[in-house]
């Protein structure tokens, strides 16, 4: 599991326009890396949504707004455009940045227990999760967000 304190684990993954998005280029920004379980469905959108609406606020704020769920590049870019997302949508399609950072949870689907992506937040600065939101309800999240920085 990560702690806050914790350097944040680098990766390299395609985006949402098909080029190579390498976090080790990004170590002296501060970076919101929300993760959701998979585009378009209705608590990512309303989350996605929320950091669409709240992107100049944390713009001010020096933050880079990136999203991940275990979609291809192609998902990604088609919930993108859909939505107007002016921030980068990760494709971790083969769930390696999940689980890197440990939100590959059981969850109780129909019935039946599945793995898959939990809804989670971290906030990194120089390198170092300063935050993480854990059990993120998609309501008001940006908010919440936005509190912490």
């Amino acid at each position: 599991m990560l702690k806050e304190g914790d350097k944040a684990p680098l990766f390299k993954v395609l985006t949402d326009n098909g080029e190579e998005f390498d976090l080790a280029q990004h170590q002296t920004e501060r970076i919101v890396l929300y993760f959701y379980p998979r585009a378009d469905t209705p608590g990512c959108t309303i989350e996605s949504c929320e950091f669409r609406d709240s992107v100049k606020k944390f713009q001010s704020k020096g933050a880079t707004i990136l999203g991940v769920s275990p979609d291809t590049p192609r998902a990604q870019a088609k919930f993108k455009e859909k939505f107007n997302f002016p921030f980068t949508l990760l494709a971790d399609a083969d769930k390696d940045i999940a689980n890197l950072y440990f939100v590959m949870k059981e969850k109780n689907m129909y019935g039946k227990k599945v793995m898959g992506v939990a809804r989670t937040t971290f906030v990194i600065e120089n390198g170092v999760i300063t935050k993480i939101f854990e059990k993120v309800k998609p309501e008001g999240h940006a908010e919440e967000v936005l509190g912490a920085l």
